[in-house]
């Protein structure tokens, strides 16, 4: 164990203004995109499969992003897309085309769905087919199955679901200095429920580390309700008294005067993140009443070309866990 140091460990008091995370679509870039589907044909099929829109400018740019993504804070918000002006396909379909020069985009559900709807859809919280991003609550700090998560706002909430962010770093770093004991723990596998709607996936559950490195490069994955569901099934493992107390400890820290960087996405704004940097997580929102101005975001998981390679203990979850290999995402149904 030891300190970790780079650009993707910070506070949200010192990310707030630093000048490499804040992107704008110019008005030629909107152009750009305007031209781009005006010209391109409406063909049938899923947008990943459509080919690529001619935005030479956003190409250009979407290599820098990539590379930042890696290399950088881990976050990028990219602000400016009128999406007032474009059809529900048109900026899906340009959606799709950006993350896809980034990278890979992956299967969100067990039916190969690659763009996934972010909305309240007014489940009961003991429904099964209920996922935290598809209801109104708060949600926990955690990551995704992926390298990369996406997301593109096209309606706001009438109040709340305000985007926090944390650096996963800046919290090793924390518990590295304050709780060595704890950090240790946070490196051993901790076990892992299936999803109760990932009902593709053979395996029962899973076991991976919070943090982890592997040729010199960090990583974190957190998802604690699955922590959880493990822990309260008799036929899974049981979490040690040790392993819920760093759990909640590195809760604590995520909480921590200064730690986050929190923000309220607008319509039209894409935010990126990396993944096995940065934990992310939603405030609770309050919906308008009319359903056409409901909360509405769009979100594409990324499997990346430059990514980091990964413990071997995220094999099972992952799939591949070599750099820049296609990974992450929900197995597919044989039907």
């Amino acid at each position: 164990m030891q300190a970790i140091s780079g650009p993707s460990v910070w506070t949200g008091e010192e990310l707030s203004s630093r000048d490499d995370v804040h992107y704008q679509f110019s008005e030629q870039d909107v152009g750009e995109i305007r031209e781009a589907l005006d010209d391109s044909p409406k063909l049938d099929g899923p947008s990943y499969q459509q080919a690529a829109l001619a935005m030479p400018t956003i190409a250009a740019r979407c290599k820098e992003l990539q590379s930042h993504l890696e290399h950088g804070s881990g976050v990028i918000r990219l602000n400016g897309f009128p999406v007032h002006e474009f059809s529900q396909a048109d900026i899906t379909r340009f959606f799709v085309d950006m993350t896809q020069r980034i990278g890979s985009p992956l299967p969100q559900t067990e039916h190969d769905d690659r763009v996934f709807h972010v909305r309240n859809e007014g489940y009961k919280l003991d429904d099964p087919k209920a996922r935290g991003p598809n209801t109104a609550k708060r949600l926990s700090f955690h990551t995704d199955r992926c390298d990369v998560i996406a997301f593109l706002c096209v309606k706001q909430a009438a109040s709340g679901g305000e985007n926090q962010l944390v650096s996963s770093g800046a919290i090793y770093n924390h518990i590295y200095r304050t709780r060595p004991d704890l950090l240790a723990v946070l490196m051993e596998p901790y076990c892992y429920k299936r999803h109760s709607v990932d009902t593709a996936n053979p395996r029962p559950f899973c076991m991976q580390p919070i943090f982890s490195f592997c040729e010199g490069r960090f990583a974190a994955s957190f998802l604690r309700v699955l922590i959880d569901r493990a822990d309260a099934d008799p036929d899974l493992p049981n979490l040690s008294d040790m392993q819920r107390q760093a759990l909640d400890y590195l809760e604590e820290t995520a909480e921590l005067p200064g730690m986050q960087l929190e923000f309220r996405q607008k319509p039209g704004d894409i935010l990126l993140l990396n993944n096995w940097t940065i934990l992310h997580r939603r405030s609770a929102f309050v919906d308008h009443n009319d359903p056409a101005m409901r909360r509405h975001l769009l979100r594409i998981w990324l499997s990346v070309p430059n990514s980091r390679p990964l413990d071997p203990m995220f094999k099972d979850n992952f799939g591949d866990t070599r750099a820049g290999a296609i990974r992450g995402g929900f197995p597919l149904s044989s039907q």
